[in-house]
């Protein structure tokens, strides 16, 4: 049992650390013919991966479901196990006096930054200060490194695309596009408009942007999406220095996340 539980708390560290949500499913009493003792543990992702086992069947079925439900809504549970003529469960005898305890593990919100420039450079250090999970992503690796992002806990180097496709991107994720150049933002655009992001901000002039988003629409970026991208990103405080630029991007994404989304900055 110690080694399934080294294994179960060493995948919620990696979740963590990821920055993807996930649910430990516990169990806190298990009386009569039980498949599983006390203590028995499960994780659990959003998607129904699991690992470790709290007795298998019918049982960890419903606590699997469970888990989920819990995952959506953010809030821990306790679980009594019923069986079939009490809401319909499918009968497991040996399952039938097991209570479980679901603990949620919602990672810190994520700012990916996607662009490690002079003004990336300031964003992570603003959202750092502030406690976002900091995410930098560039093609250049020379750009990439832990001297010029001390404050990142994750560090991403190679085609934009790429990368975000192996890259948890969930509702907890705020993704701010800040490359010096926008030949390839679109390719990025494309992987977020897959995802359920909780933000995403694009600098740049109008027609920058204009020019992205053809390419964008031109790789079946559908139009909802981009309508819900912030841009040009960042709220209109006259900011001119990347400092003062970090900060109106940063106000916007906090903003967004509080649910108070401010008016956006005029086009140039």
């Amino acid at each position: 049992m110690i080694e399934e539980l080294e294994r179960v708390y060493e995948a919620a560290l990696e979740a963590i650390r990821r920055g993807e949500p996930a649910a430990v499913a516990t169990v806190i009493e298990a009386r009569g013919s039980t498949p599983r003792e006390a203590g028995a543990k499960m994780l659990v992702y959003a998607d129904g991966r699991t690992v470790g086992t709290v007795g298998g069947g019918p049982p960890e079925a419903w606590v699997i479901e469970e888990a989920r439900a819990a995952l959506v809504e953010g809030q821990p549970r306790v679980l009594q196990y019923q069986p079939v003529g009490q809401e319909g469960r499918a009968i497991d005898a040996c399952g039938e006096n097991m209570r479980f305890l679901i603990e949620v593990l919602l990672p810190r919100p994520t700012l990916l930054i996607i662009g490690a420039g002079h003004i990336g450079q300031a964003v992570a250090e603003l959202g750092a200060f502030l406690g976002y999970r900091i995410a930098v992503l560039d093609e250049r690796a020379e750009m990439v490194t832990p001297e010029r992002f001390p404050q990142a806990d994750v560090l991403l180097a190679g085609p934009l695309d790429e990368q975000l496709r192996n890259f948890p991107l969930t509702e907890q994720t705020y993704a701010a596009l800040v490359t010096p150049h926008h030949s390839r933002d679109e390719k990025a655009l494309a992987v977020l408009a897959e995802q359920p992001v909780a933000y995403v901000g694009l600098i740049g002039s109008r027609r920058r942007t204009q020019a992205t988003f053809k390419r964008a629409r031109a790789m079946g970026v559908p139009d909802e999406f981009l309508a819900r991208v912030h841009t040009p990103i960042g709220l209109d405080i006259g900011a001119e220095t990347p400092r003062e630029i970090a900060l109106s991007i940063v106000a916007e994404v906090l903003a967004v996340q509080r649910g108070k989304p401010p008016g956006r900055m005029e086009r140039q």
